[in-house]
């Protein structure tokens, strides 16, 4: 990876002010580089479709920044640095082009759907914009020796879904701003509320029903971080600490949501940054809890 567009995707971390910059200072020089070539790659995705002011504009801007990263994965030239740096880290550390693609998909469905319908529906989402993240990243950070895809691949996929879907839990109110309310419709009915609720007077939140939304979208994400968990189990030591870390910050999140209830569906919460650094530090310690 050339050192400008290490540098590139060093400066897209930190003006992002994410969650993951701390977790992965963790890593060895050329894993860290690639770590961040794969944040910074996901983010201009994102960024392509939420700063979009017009949908067909935002879409062929997309559709280019598809095209450019499946040239510079053939070894083609490409002019951005971002693209230049994920596809040297694919080559490297032997990334599936398909998980990177599958984050263009995800954030391309953000330009045309505002709702969905099913768990199932969103479970497919999230597994384009995040799980996919995740399956590229465990290459990256490392593998104990000879463990097989089949022993870690379904664990990343858990743990793509759970900070998915604590992000989403969190950005209720953000979201909604933006048009679009992720959790799905089959989850409201089943709790006995609308989604159209949402849109009504702040009192309207507070129906009982959205408590138990809340409630059971909390213990469906608990379930996917105790999947999560098994991942540290065979990843290398380079791997535990930037997973350890990154489980830590995200469980202390998901706990500041859960114990948040319906709240979610008014307020976005906002754990102070010292409470995520110390979950962070608390697990990359004693390990997934």
């Amino acid at each position: 990876m050339r050192r400008g567009d290490a540098a590139a995707c060093e400066a897209i971390l930190a003006a992002s002010g994410s969650n993951f910059a701390v977790p992965l200072r963790l890593l060895p020089a050329e894993r860290r580089r690639g770590s961040i070539a794969l944040y910074a790659f996901c983010r201009l995705a994102d960024d392509i479709v939420d700063d979009a002011l017009d949908e067909r504009q935002a879409a062929a801007r997309l559709d280019r920044f598809e095209q450019q990263l499946g040239d510079g994965l053939a070894g083609l030239p490409v002019a951005d640095p971002v693209l230049r740096a994920i596809a040297a880290t694919a080559g490297r550390f032997a990334i599936p082009p398909r998980h990177l693609f599958a984050v263009i998909a995800g954030v391309r469905a953000d330009l045309t759907r505002r709702r969905y319908e099913t768990v199932a529906d969103l479970v497919a989402y999230c597994r384009q914009v995040a799980s996919a993240v995740g399956l590229a990243a465990v290459p990256i950070w490392g593998l104990r020796d000879g463990v097989p895809p089949a022993d870690w691949m379904p664990a990343a996929d858990a743990c793509g879904l759970a900070f998915q879907w604590t992000n989403i839990l969190r950005d209720i109110v953000e979201d909604r701003g933006r048009g679009r309310i992720y959790l799905p419709r089959e989850s409201f009915v089943a709790c006995g509320c609308e989604p159209a609720w949402l849109d009504g007077p702040v009192g309207d939140s507070a129906d009982p029903g959205f408590a138990a939304l809340a409630a059971a979208e909390a213990a469906r994400c608990r379930r996917w971080f105790a999947e999560a968990a098994r991942l540290d189990a065979v990843l290398s030591a380079d791997g535990q600490r930037v997973f350890r870390a990154m489980y830590g910050v995200y469980g202390e999140l998901f706990r500041a949501v859960e114990t948040a209830g319906a709240e979610i569906f008014f307020r976005r919460v906002r754990p102070p940054r010292w409470r995520l650094l110390l979950g962070g530090l608390a697990c990359l310690i004693g390990g997934p809890q």
